[in-house]
This record gives C-alpha cells, sequence and structure tokens, in this order.
C-alpha cells in the first residue's frame, strides 16, 4: 500500500558509492573547468535515479559542500517540484525544519532558501505546519534555531507576502505580526533586524492584521531609534519611511520627533543607514501638507546635513550615470566601465532630496542654501566643489527663478571647471551646466552660449571616458534648448562629433549616436548642405556595416539615423537603398522567428522585438525625409504585407510603430496603401482604445491621414472609427496629444464626409475646440478647421449651443489662408444674422477683450 511505500522510502540510507559519486561531482562543479561544470549541471535534469539523488543531498557533511548541495537542490524544487513523490516532498519537508537551527550561518541561509522556494511553489497550502512550526521554534533557548526559523520567515514574508495576508491560509498574520513585534526587544541585534525586516514587508500593501497593531509598531520602532546595531536602524528609518507614505495619520504627532532623527540618521556613520534615512525628505517632499507643517524648522538644518560631505567622491549626477572612484592623483586616466558604480547612492539620494525640496520651496530655499553654496563652489579641496557644483545642479529646476541674478556669474565659473584638473569636477560640472542650459540659450549668443559649446565640445574629446559621456549628453540636452542657434555653429560641431567617433570606445558610442540624432532633431533641414553630409554619412555608414543583424548596438544608430534621414530629406538619397532594404529584412527576420517561437516555443526562442520596432521607426524617418522619393523602394518591397503583421502584434510597442509608418507612407506614396486600406481600416478601428496611449494615438493620427488621400471614398469606414473617437474626445484626463490628434482627425474626416460625421457635431463640438484652439497654424490644423467649417454648414444646430468655443478657436487663428478666413467669416456673420443684433450684442458681451477685439478686426463682427 502507498503508505507503506512512504514509509519505506523514509528510512531509505543512501549506498555509500551513489553518495561518494555526487559528492565528487559536487566538489568538481566548484572547478573552473566549464566542460566540467556542464557535466555537473546534468546532475540537475531528472535521470531514472533522479528522486533517490534528492535524498543524497541530505547526506552529506562538509559546510561548502552542503550549501551547493542545498543550492541545486533548490534549482530541482523551482524546476521539477510537481513531479517529486509524496516521500520525497515530504522527506525534504522535514529535513529542512530539522536543520533550520545549523550551528553554520551559511547553511541555516541555505535551509531558509530552500524552504522559500518550496513554499513559493504554491506549498504554504499544502504545508500547513510550516508557519506556525517556524513561529515555535522562534521561542527556543537556543539562538541558532530561532536565527534560523527568523531568517526563513523573513524570506517567506518578502516572496509571498500576498497570500500570507488572505483568506487562503486562514489569516496567519494575525497572529504572526503580533509574535514580531514582541521580538523588537530581543537582546541579539540580528533577531531584532529580522523582526522589524518581517513587519516591514506589509506597511505598503496596509496589510489589516499590521494596522490593527499599527500604534504598538511605531512604539516598539521609537525604542528601536538608537539602536547600535546599523542593520536595524537601516530596517527602523525604511520602516518610517513607508509609514510617511501609508499612516501619515499615525505619525504626524510625532513629526518633529521623526524630522530630528531622521535628520541624525541621514549624516549616519553607517552609509546604507543614511542612504535610507535620505529617501525620507524624497518621500516628505511628495507630501505637502508636512511641508507645510514644518515651513520654518526642518529648512535650515536639513538642507546643511543633507549636503554630501564625502572625503572621497564616488559619484557624480542623478540624472546621468556618470560616476567613478578616482583616486587623489590619477587625473586623466581612463576609467574603466567595470568600475562605474551607477547605483543609488547616498550622493544621488541627497541631491534627488535636494530637488524635490527645491521643487516644493521653490525660491524661499535660495537665502538657506546660498551661503553654504558660496563656501561649496569655491573651495580649494576638490572634493568639496565638486559637491558644490551638484547642489547647484539639484537645486536647478525649483530654483530657477531665484538663481538668475547670479547666473552671469556662476555660468562663466561653471565653463572655467569644465577644464578642471579633476576628471569629476569636469563631468558633474557637464550635468550641472545642461541644467541651466534653457537660460543660457535665452540670453544673446555670444554671452555664454558660444562659450559654453566650445568647451562642451573639448570636453567630448575628453581623455577620460565618464567625462566624454557627461558633456555628450550635456551636449544633446543644449541642443534641444538651442536648436536653430547652433546652426551658425554646425561645421565645428560636427567636426568634433564625428572625431570622437574614431576616440570613442562602446558605451559612449552610443551616447554620441544620441547627440547626432538630438543634433539632426533640433537643426532639421539646415543639415542638408553637401560638406556636412559628406563629414557625417561616411562614418555612421561605416558602423552601419560593421554591424551585424543580431546586435543591439543597432537600436541607437537606427534611432540616430532615423533623426538624421528626417533632417536630410533629399540629401540622404544616396544613402537610403541599402539602409531601407536592411530595416525591411529586419522586420521580416523578427516576424519569422516570432512565428516560429509561437508554433514551437520549446525549440525557437522568442525574438527581441525591439529589432523590429527601430526598424520600423527609422523606415518613418525615411519617409518623411525622402516623401515621395520613397515610392520605387516601396514599390520594390513587401513592407505592406510585413507591416499588415506588424499592426496585429500583441505587443503595444510594434503597432505603435507600425501606425507611424502607415501615416507616413500614407503621406509619402499613397498609391501603394491604398490597395491595402480595406484591410488596415478595421485593425485601425480596433487600436482606437485610450488604454494604450501612444498606440492609440498614432492610430487616430494615421486614421486623418489616410482619409485626406481617400476624400469621399472613406465614407464606409466611417462607423469603424467614428464613435470610438468621439468617445476618447470627451474622456476625462485624456492626454494633451490624444486629443489634438482625435480633434485633427475628427476634423478631418469631417472634411471628406460631412453628411456622416455632421450629424454627431454636437457631441464633440465643444472639446474639438478647447483641444485645437492651443495648436500652432499648421496643415494639420488647417483641415481640420475647413472639416469643422464644412460640418456646422451641413448641420448648423449642432454648434449653437457652444458656439463661444468656436469663436475662441478661430480666433486663435494667427494667419489663416485666405479661404479658411472666408469660411470662418460666413459662419460668424450667418450666426450674428441669424439671431439678430441685440443678441449677438448680448452674446459678444459674455467673451473676454482679447476675444472680441480679435473677431472685431479680423472678421469685422
Amino acid at each position: 500500500d502507498v503508505w507503506g511505500q512512504t514509509k519505506m522510502e523514509y528510512e531509505w540510507k543512501p549506498d555509500e558509492q551513489g553518495l561518494q559519486q555526487i559528492l565528487q561531482l559536487l566538489k568538481e562543479s566548484q572547478s573552473p573547468d566549464t566542460t566540467i561544470q556542464r557535466t555537473v549541471q546534468q546532475v540537475s535534469f531528472p535521470r531514472p535515479d533522479y528522486f533517490k539523488t534528492q535524498y543524497y543531498y541530505c547526506f552529506i557533511t562538509d559546510e561548502p559542500t552542503r550549501s551547493l548541495s542545498g543550492l541545486i537542490l533548490k534549482n530541482n524544487v523551482k524546476a521539477h517540484f510537481q513531479n517529486f513523490p509524496n516521500g520525497v516532498t515530504d522527506f525534504i519537508k522535514s529535513e529542512c525544519l530539522n536543520n533550520i537551527g545549523d550551528s553554520s550561518p551559511l547553511i541555516r541561509a541555505t535551509v531558509g532558501i530552500l524552504i522559500t522556494t518550496i513554499a513559493s511553489k504554491g506549498e504554504l497550502q499544502n504545508w500547513p505546519d510550516l508557519l506556525p512550526k517556524l513561529c515555535s521554534l522562534l521561542d527556543s533557548e537556543d539562538y541558532n534555531t530561532c536565527e534560523g526559523a527568523f531568517g526563513a520567515l523573513q524570506k517567506i514574508c518578502e516572496d509571498s507576502a500576498e497570500i500570507l495576508d488572505s483568506d487562503v491560509l486562514d489569516r496567519p498574520l494575525n497572529i504572526m505580526i503580533p509574535k514580531f513585534l514582541q521580538f523588537f526587544k530581543h537582546s541579539s541585534p540580528k533577531i531584532r533586524s529580522h523582526a522589524v525586516a518581517c513587519v516591514n514587508q506589509f506597511i505598503i500593501s496596509r496589510t489589516q492584521a499590521l494596522m490593527l497593531h499599527i500604534d504598538s509598531f511605531i512604539e516598539n520602532l521609537f525604542a528601536l531609534a538608537g539602536d547600535e546595531e546599523p542593520e536595524v536602524r537601516k530596517n527602523v528609518c525604511r520602516a518610517l519611511v513607508m509609514l510617511l507614505e501609508v499612516r501619515m495619520d499615525r505619525l504626524l504627532p510625532h513629526m518633529h520627533n521623526i524630522v530630528e532623527y531622521m535628520l541624525q540618521r541621514t549624516q549616519d556613520q553607517d552609509e546604507n543607514v543614511a542612504l535610507e534615512a535620505c529617501e525620507f525628505w524624497l518621500t516628505l517632499a511628495e507630501q505637502p501638507i508636512l511641508i507645510l507643517h514644518f515651513q520654518d524648522e526642518t529648512i535650515p538644518d536639513s538642507e546643511q546635513d543633507i549636503r554630501p560631505r564625502f572625503h572621497r567622491s564616488r559619484t557624480v549626477a542623478q540624472q546621468h550615470d556618470e560616476d567613478g572612484i578616482e583616486e587623489e592623483d590619477d587625473d586623466d586616466d581612463e576609467i574603466d566601465d567595470d568600475d562605474t558604480i551607477s547605483d543609488w547612492n547616498l550622493r544621488k539620494c541627497s541631491a534627488a532630496a535636494l530637488d524635490v525640496l527645491a521643487n516644493v520651496y521653490r525660491d524661499e530655499l535660495l537665502p538657506h542654501i546660498l551661503p553654504l553654496l558660496k563656501e561649496l563652489l569655491f573651495h580649494h579641496e576638490w572634493v568639496v566643489k565638486e559637491s558644490g557644483i551638484l547642489v547647484l545642479g539639484a537645486i536647478a529646476e525649483g530654483c530657477m527663478q531665484g538663481m538668475i541674478p547670479y547666473l552671469p556669474e556662476l555660468i562663466p565659473h561653471l565653463i572655467q571647471c569644465l577644464s578642471d584638473k579633476k576628471a569629476l569636477v569636469r563631468s558633474i560640472t557637464c550635468w550641472t551646466l545642461s541644467r541651466y542650459a534653457h537660460w543660457v540659450v535665452s540670453q544673446p549668443p555670444d554671452t555664454y552660449l558660444k562659450p559654453l559649446m566650445t568647451e562642451l565640445l573639448k570636453r567630448i574629446l575628453d581623455s577620460n571616458k565618464r567625462v566624454q559621456e557627461a558633456a555628450c549628453s550635456a551636449f544633446a540636452t543644449l541642443e534641444e534648448e538651442a536648436c536653430t542657434e547652433l546652426v551658425p555653429y554646425l561645421a565645428y560641431i560636427l567636426d568634433t562629433l564625428v572625431f570622437a567617433f574614431s576616440k570613442y570606445q562602446h558605451k559612449n558610442l552610443l551616447i554620441l549616436y544620441d547627440a547626432i540624432g538630438t543634433l539632426a532633431d533640433s537643426v532639421g533641414h539646415h543639415l542638408n548642405k553637401p560638406e556636412y553630409i559628406q563629414m557625417l554619412m561616411p562614418p555612421l555608414i561605416q558602423k552601419w556595416n560593421m554591424l551585424k543583424d543580431e546586435d543591439k548596438d543597432l537600436f541607437p544608430l537606427l534611432e540616430c539615423l532615423s533623426s538624421v534621414a528626417t533632417a536630410l530629406q533629399s540629401g540622404f538619397l544616396p544613402y537610403c537603398e541599402p539602409v531601407y532594404q536592411r530595416c525591411v529584412n529586419l522586420v521580416q527576420k523578427t516576424l519569422a522567428q516570432a512565428m516560429l517561437n509561437n508554433a514551437q516555443p520549446d525549440q525557437y526562442e522568442a525574438p527581441d522585438k525591439d529589432f523590429m520596432i527601430v526598424a520600423l521607426d527609422l523606415l518613418s524617418g525615411l519617409a518623411e525625409g525622402l516623401g515621395g522619393n520613397i515610392e520605387q523602394l516601396v514599390a520594390r518591397s513587401n513592407i505592406l504585407t510585413l507591416m499588415y503583421q506588424c499592426m496585429q502584434d500583441k505587443m503595444p510597442e510594434v503597432r505603435q510603430s507600425s501606425f507611424a509608418l502607415l501615416g507616413d507612407l500614407t503621406k509619402a506614396c499613397f498609391q501603394h496603401v491604398k490597395p491595402c486600406i480595406a484591410d488596415f481600416m478595421p485593425i485601425l478601428g480596433t487600436n482606437l482604445n485610450p488604454e494604450f496611449i501612444s498606440v492609440c494615438n498614432n492610430a487616430t493620427w494615421a486614421i486623418g491621414e489616410i482619409s485626406i488621400q481617400m476624400g469621399i471614398e472613406m465614407q464606409p469606414y466611417i462607423p469603424m472609427v467614428l464613435h470610438q473617437l468621439v468617445e476618447i474626445i470627451n474622456r476625462p484626463n485624456t492626454p494633451k496629444t490624444l486629443l489634438e490628434n482625435t480633434a485633427i482627425t475628427i476634423g478631418r474626416l469631417g472634411y471628406v464626409c460631412p453628411q456622416e460625421v455632421a450629424p454627431m457635431l454636437q457631441q464633440f463640438i465643444r472639446p474639438w475646440c478647447t483641444s485645437l484652439r492651443n495648436i500652432r497654424d499648421n496643415e494639420e490644423k488647417d483641415s481640420a478647421f475647413r472639416g469643422i467649417c464644412t460640418m456646422i454648414s451641413v448641420n448648423p444646430s449642432g454648434v449653437i449651443q457652444d458656439f463661444i468655443f468656436f469663436c475662441d478657436a478661430v480666433a486663435s487663428w494667427i494667419n489663416p489662408k485666405d479661404d479658411l478666413r472666408d469660411m470662418f467669416c460666413k459662419i460668424l456673420h450667418g450666426f450674428k444674422n441669424q439671431v439678430g443684433d441685440e443678441n449677438w450684442r448680448r452674446f459678444s458681451d459674455q467673451f473676454p477683450l482679447p476675444l472680441k477685439e480679435r473677431l472685431a478686426a479680423f472678421y469685422g463682427v
């Protein structure tokens, strides 16, 4: 019978030979030789005597090997647990609980991991005695047992927090949480730390069992405030930061003490504690009520105390990862990429906290910061100076207005710091200057823009990789702000960026592509000069030829080329064919791989769809830049068939990019798109789902472009899309871009099929007018307004109630084309005549003065 078999299995003892064989394997697995390691990994796969193997793991005695065998057992549990016979499962579970108090901390930790892995396999339900048993072991006199049980409980709380707070297990937390709270006062720091860490898992989810004991929890936390163990202080800080988010009401009475405490902890000797405490200021700044509450008291202290005061500067800025360790004297040695410490750390957290505080307090912060800042920025010790430059960058956004009077003195000082002999000073200065780029560009170009640009370009060729990276990022920001202001310097800029190509190594090349792409976006067609094309294209094409189709470095290069193609327009013609061909191939390859993966997932791995997304985007850039010139390339390829597949991909980003390409090809060569419209339109209709904002936005825009080309032939497709569009334009909280595109598309549909769209006029006219009054005059706005005027002439009563909104939208035009101006005139005068002079006067008295004056001046009403 089954019971007999299980019992037999329980009493099974290993034979010496089997045990030796496994020991041999485990020893070998610690060997650096990869072929040996590969043999060992086979141990983790089922074999005929596989389940016996599981037992052997429990009979090994030396510590490192026991730990390793425990981890192999864990991997087997992960992969094959459902196939274990009952006896094996029960044996492993009982052995785990027997060894939880092992004298070796390594083994206790391994057993803890094993227990958690079994628990996470849905076994908490099938192991009903696990939690009670672990909780009772906490009361053991033996330290190792208590600590081992707590270690396992902490892992279970981390991995299975949700199920612990559900009815499935009959709510064990009601017993566990009060139990954990008792251990906050335990004599062992390790145990106190475990206890706080366990409870912390249940704060953010506002677990009811914890909320019932919230006061006792907070009281116990306060009792641990001065704990001598850093790990305990860290967990106390973490708890207070989370409580600030979810139970501020309970902290408010103690708030002054908490703020004082957190100020001390932000300067804790232990950097991990200081980092946890520093998060408090980030969270605090998101609670406006609290900020008002402490208006007077916290700022002078916290400012001074938060400021980064390291005497070994490890990292730099908060918005880019340009940080690293540098010894005092190795000025310009290349710092290897491996040394980059891009982790979140105290300096970054402090800078981020300053950033949010500056955004809350704005210029009120300055009287407290400026005296400190002055002392830092001009300090003779480079580490201190560097921290001052970081502070200056951190407050840029929030305190910009108040900083303006000081910038004429500070910006030249910073530009000088760009050539400091310390690489870390140079790199942080790049970042800080980029935060003030907006102001620099607003001044006469010769004053600050030209010297800043000149120095930043030198830094792009710096001998230190980290400085190169910071300078490239900062230059990209400057490009975005300066746009066409850069045109006079284009030759000089391109000279530097092209030279950087030969100098840069892998990681920074990717940032260089971004700087080139941003330059193209910023100066547009000004880049289309033979001498610029001659400089820029050969190195880009050389990289393009070197990279294999599977290389992820293609992404930034494709993005960069997309911007360049759009900017160069016809100037890109000599390069377009191989680029176009390769993009189509990338899409085709990715789709083929996806189909194989769908059919046989165990044989073919899923493709990285980013290849397809960036390729579609580059095709869009080509279509936009080359316009009608792309027609022959499209004619000779199967791109429309591929797009039909991409438009139905389950990944939203793929659909988003394919709809953008559809719109661009519709504008560039509609003759090739037209035969597919009957297939494409239903897909576009089903993607008008504002849950995926960008997909919905691009689908909407494409429908508008198609309608302009189709004209009256758009009629059969109106029912597929109109209702969704009207729904979207009336939704609360719809992002601005989507509203504007939806309004333009509704207008365009109404322009080509007024009879079909006009009956719904009253349902969308008000949001239509308010979303389009803010966009500048352009082709899209023009066609949309022609559509609305045509619909008003078909259905005048649809606009009556909201006529003031229509007037306001008309007045937003700076210079409409003559025939459009006539349409406006007709409607305004028609309305005025319809209601009579007296009513019109009463109606137009509600207008704000500027609107009244504009309509009188432009349209004589």
